[in-house]
Parts: structure tokens; sequence; C-alpha cells
């Protein structure tokens, strides 16, 4: 599936989800734009550091709140590392 129409999926969803703010809609488009860069792949494998840069999101803390709301709220899948050293990963619902 491509980025366009994930983001179709994801823009019809949370028009009525008033838990979705704009740091999220941020956060989910630089996702995009990272697979995008990573040829499409699925899951991506990225630090909070490369995210947060695209998503202009300047706070970690933020950052990682956001990322487990979407998580929750099952727009994405999010499995974070502990180890500064790895890469989390980051799974989008395709069909």
């Amino acid at each position: 599936m491509d980025s366009i129409k994930i983001a179709t999926i994801f823009f019809q969803a949370i028009e009525n989800d008033f838990r979705i703010g704009t740091t999220h809609i941020a956060i989910f488009a630089a996702l995009l734009q990272f697979r995008a860069t990573k040829d499409f792949i699925n899951p991506i494998q990225a630090y909070s550091l490369e995210i947060q840069n695209i998503a202009k999101v300047v706070s970690p803390k933020t950052y990682h709140k956001c990322m487990k709301e979407l998580d929750s709220y099952g727009y994405i899948v999010y499995v974070p590392t502990k180890n500064k050293n790895k890469r989390s990963s980051i799974y989008f619902h395709v069909e």
C-alpha cells in the first residue's frame, strides 16, 4: 500500500477522533516521509531523532507520548527499544 493511501485512510479515521492533535499528525506524516526514503518498507526502523527532525518535534517526551498514543489508538504498531544504539520498529497497517 502506498503512502498516499495510508495517509488518506489515516486522515479519514482521525476526522472524528478528538484524541488526535497536530503533533500526532506531524509525527504520522514524518513517519510516512521517512518510510518513502526507505523504499516503502514495513516495518521501518528509526531512531526517535530521525522522526523528530522531520516532524519538527523538539521534545523527546512529546515524541514518545505521541508515538505510544498512535500505537494505543491503533494507527500504527510501535515497538520501542531502550537501547540507544538500536532503532525502534514502526509498523503500518497495510492490506
